[in-house]
């Protein structure tokens, strides 16, 4: 099973710590755990995003929609990047996800299951053009 394992930010002082952080000592860090994972044979992707500052909003709530400026309201909602692995159970993603890099105070790790295509009505047309898509890129 695929899962998203999402680091957040859950305060304005945990963001304003990242500032104070070593670099250099982060990526040794996350490069670590990640040669942990691609050792295990649990990772599938890895990836950090820009700052919030740099993104939009595409709000649906309206029509048209209205796009805004990042960052978001609160630094609360932001998440900073995040890990897609493929383990047995929810459990095993759990156990990697409490050994993330981004464990300090002010950090949480959400695991979140990747729903395939393979759980949904397999004689649906856009369903099966997925499926298509997806062996014709080798996907599947």
């Amino acid at each position: 099973m695929k899962f998203m394992l999402i680091w957040r930010v859950t305060s304005d002082e945990a963001w304003g710590n990242l500032g104070e952080v070593d670099f250099d000592a982060m990526l040794e860090t996350v490069g670590r755990f990640n040669e942990e994972m691609i050792n295990a044979g649990v990772l599938l992707a890895a990836e950090g995003l820009a700052p919030a500052e740099e993104g939009v909003v595409v709000d649906f709530s309206s029509e048209p929609p209205v796009v805004t400026d990042g960052p978001y309201g609160e630094t609360k909602e932001l998440f900073n990047g995040f890990y897609l692995i493929n383990v047995p159970t929810l459990e095993d993603a759990v156990e990697w996800a409490k050994r993330t890099p981004m464990s300090a105070a002010g950090f949480k790790t959400e695991v979140r299951r990747v729903t395939t295509v393979d759980e949904f009505p397999q004689d649906n047309e856009w369903i099966k053009k997925e499926r298509a898509w997806r062996e014709s890129t080798g996907q599947l």
